[in-house]
């Protein structure tokens, strides 16, 4: 079945806050984004609280939902609309049970079949398969080109992609998948304009 993805926005995870908040109220105006993922490795929990403090009222005015990465008790706490954790961090039938069933779970998985399958039973609102080229997101072997097709014919969950999205990926996966998410340095550019582009190749 033919699907057109929507984009889910991670934030740059070094860059200043101020500068990712200026940027976002443009972003989120394409209307192409469905959420944003909150990305703040090595962060202490006083600089999460200020990063979501400054992020949760542009989403939440734009009805583009707040996700946070690998911090899952931070979600309510927080306001929060979801998390995204790694396949192996968290036990995910617990976690779901201890989020909610409105709270999304987001369950980023490698190119293993197996793994994002185990994940969509345990209950994930969405399952990222990463990377989609070699070495991106630190990972060695690219999901297979035909895995999103496979997924969209058998697995209701839905499916994020990342990892080296550019245009041309967006145009060969847009048929099945129904989130992608671009690289951080995609904030280096004229963000609502990669944006659109982006979101133009994903809906060819």
């Amino acid at each position: 079945m033919a699907r057109r993805p929507r984009l889910l926005l991670p934030t740059p995870p070094r860059a200043p806050l101020d500068a990712i908040a200026a940027a976002l109220p443009a972003a989120l105006a394409t209307g192409t984004v469905a959420s944003v993922r909150l990305d703040r490795p090595g962060a202490d929990e006083a600089e999460l609280r200020r990063a979501a403090d400054a992020l949760r009222e542009p989403c939440h005015a734009a009805d583009v939902a707040l996700l946070i990465a690998g911090h899952p008790r931070l979600v309510g706490p927080l306001g929060l609309d979801g998390v995204e954790v790694e396949y192996r961090a968290a036990p995910l039938r617990k976690l779901r049970d201890e989020l909610g069933k409105d709270a999304i779970l987001g369950v980023a998985c490698t190119a293993s079949r197996h793994d994002a399958m185990t994940a969509a039973e345990a209950g994930a609102d969405y399952v990222r398969v990463s990377p989609l080229v070699a070495g991106a997101l630190g990972a060695a072997e690219p999901a297979p080109s035909d895995f999103f097709e496979w997924w969209s014919e058998i697995i209701e969950t839905p499916i994020l992609a990342e990892g080296g999205l550019t245009e041309t990926l967006a145009r060969e996966i847009g048929p099945f998948a129904d989130f992608a998410a671009p690289d951080p340095a995609i904030w280096e550019d004229d963000l609502p304009a990669a944006l659109l582009r982006l979101a133009e190749a994903l809906g060819d």
